[in-house]
């Protein structure tokens, strides 16, 4: 594929250490030559990236913050933010306001106030932006959620996802974020499993169920419970039951503290069929009561920078956005709900906590069966009569607003006051 000079894409990264990283790599080195070019980069550690020197060789500037970009009379077509997730919202809305598409990686950001405010911001700003979910631009995720809106396997009764992805000391050591509820400033973190590593699967579970391929399904409301192994501030470990709106039952269990990696996997059960994945193949089968297969593929078969080509392509020609910040906010409401639900995150009795020196991790003995066996059980930690297990409250998150408590301040509109930028 070859494109002449005037064609060319204009691209900014934001945010390169990381998971930025990859981004960054794909922009350099995934497109043809004349297809993009990078007008800068953001990112005040640039210097510490794998990538400097190639940035240095190209003559690509470099900006501590996405406002000293603009502020310089430089323009980007589209802006890919992989910063910290609590920078999300505030940068998508720089962006937006300057005239940029945006790709935001997920989550789309941690509070619910702060969203709404952001998509007020992008419906004005005449441009549109994508959240960087990659299973929602998976050919097998979006198959499989055609077929859901057409009725196929008949009404969903409930659906359930678990992941374990052991994280080392490492992990919580890598920045000054990672595992806390607020910075130093006080903005919210809420840095988690179902906000962060594991938050695509969450996501899953409401964007399946959306009544348009764009939405996602909203919660009506949720019960958490949260637990931690690591000397965090907030949880490693985690376990919900979320009704939508229509009384579908969704089951979440995401945990950075068990002995062995197991997942992501699915068990979505319909009416007329049981779709699976990850349970005992990689791939999404949706088996019917008379024994009818579909096969859906796997949602890891597509490049994970399916939506960064598709964002850059977006900017050539109109395509729609499958996963914005309409579908994205059902999560943020769910992480802020899983918050607001549990008063004190609760600590594995020391009995049960484990160090494994060679990896310098943490692990609970019996978690990994515990979870997965509530998983098929299809019941929360606490309702298997486990010593330690204690259920968060229910929260209502029927026009759940604000975070924390659900409810906005009398005093202050902050969703509609978000981050004033020139």
């Amino acid at each position: 594929m070859q494109t002449n000079h005037v064609n060319l894409v204009s691209v900014l990264p934001v945010g390169i250490g990381g998971y930025g990283y990859y981004y960054l790599d794909t922009l350099l080195h995934g497109f043809p030559y004349g297809f993009i070019t990078i007008p800068g980069i953001v990112d005040p550690f640039a210097a510490q990236s794998g990538h400097y020197k190639e940035i240095v060789s190209r003559g690509i500037p470099i900006f501590n913050r996405l406002e000293d970009f603009y502020d310089k009379d430089y323009s980007a077509d589209l802006v890919v933010i992989s910063s910290p997730l609590h920078f999300h919202v505030h940068q998508s809305a720089i962006a937006l306001k300057n005239g940029s598409n945006v790709l935001c990686d997920k989550p789309i950001g941690t509070v619910v106030q702060e969203v709404e405010g952001l998509i007020r911001i992008k419906e004005t700003s005449g441009k549109w932006l994508r959240v960087g979910y990659q299973w929602s631009y998976s050919k097998a995720v979006q198959t499989l959620k055609q077929d859901i809106l057409k009725g196929i396997f008949g009404a969903p009764l409930r659906l359930k996802t678990l992941c374990f992805w052991p994280r080392n000391e490492a992990y919580y050591k890598r920045n000054d974020w990672a595992g806390k509820i607020k910075d130093s400033t006080g903005r919210w973190i809420l840095d988690g499993p179902a906000s962060n590593a594991m938050a695509h699967f969450l996501h899953n579970l409401l964007y399946v169920l959306g009544e348009e391929l764009h939405l996602s399904v909203k919660p009506k409301d949720i019960t958490a419970e949260l637990y931690k192994a690591y000397p965090v501030e907030n949880y490693d470990s985690v376990a919900c039951r979320i009704y939508t709106k229509n009384n579908i039952e969704l089951l979440f269990y995401a945990s950075h503290s068990t002995f062995s990696e197991k997942g992501p996997m699915f068990h979505f059960e319909f009416e007329n069929a049981i779709v699976r994945y990850g349970e005992t193949t990689q791939e999404i089968i949706a088996t019917g009561k008379k024994g009818k297969k579909w096969s859906y593929g796997s949602p890891e078969t597509d490049s994970q920078f399916l939506k960064l080509f598709e964002a850059v392509e977006a900017v050539r020609k109109p395509i729609p956005v499958l996963c914005g910040p309409e579908a994205a906010i059902a999560q943020t409401i769910s992480i802020n709900g899983i918050q607001d639900s549990v008063e004190k995150i609760i600590r594995f009795p020391e009995t049960m906590i484990h160090r494994d020196s060679n990896e310098n991790r943490l692990w609970v003995k019996g978690l990994d069966k515990v979870f997965f066996d509530c998983y098929l059980k299809g019941i929360l930690p606490h309702e298997a009569n486990l010593p330690w297990a204690k259920s968060g409250k229910n929260i209502d998150l029927r026009n759940y607003n604000y975070f924390p408590g659900g409810k906005l301040p009398d005093t202050k509109n902050i969703a509609s006051q978000i981050y004033p930028v020139k």
